[in-house]
């Protein structure tokens, strides 16, 4: 019986991180481009939308290692890139908590089902900080 356990949980495990894979990969996914403190180049896939002319990531009220390395980049050399539909750039950020709402709101409708999710495992999208990317 402890055997049918285990394999039960461990099928559920298998079974959400596979839901996870396809909820973050099914639309459109950039590839964002960061320093890691020993200065190793770090490529994370993050969910991407446009608003007022501008790009925005989103990251947890509670924070994030890619954040993290943003900021790390950011303070070493300034900026760092993303590459977006095959074409990379280099840019700065500022966070924009004013818009999360808005933010929130194109994350959902252009994510759909995998926005809400992920926002089920992670806690939810309150506090949620949108990041808006400045070209250099």
């Amino acid at each position: 019986m402890a055997k049918s356990g285990a394999l039960g949980t461990i099928s559920l495990f298998v079974m959400i991180f596979l839901l996870y894979r396809l909820a973050a990969e099914r639309v459109e996914v950039i590839e964002l481009h960061t320093h890691s403190e020993d200065n190793e180049i770090v490529t994370t896939r993050l969910w991407i939308v446009d608003f007022e002319g501008f790009q925005y990531f989103r990251v947890g009220s509670d924070g994030s290692g890619w954040y993290d390395m943003i900021q790390n980049t950011l303070v070493k050399q300034g900026y760092f890139e993303m590459t977006r539909d095959g074409e990379s750039a280099r840019y700065r950020s500022e966070n924009r908590p004013e818009k999360s709402i808005e933010i929130n709101q194109l994350m959902y409708a252009k994510y759909g089902w995998g926005d809400a999710f992920i926002g089920k495992l992670v806690g939810g999208r309150a506090g949620s900080i949108p990041i808006q990317l400045i070209p250099i």
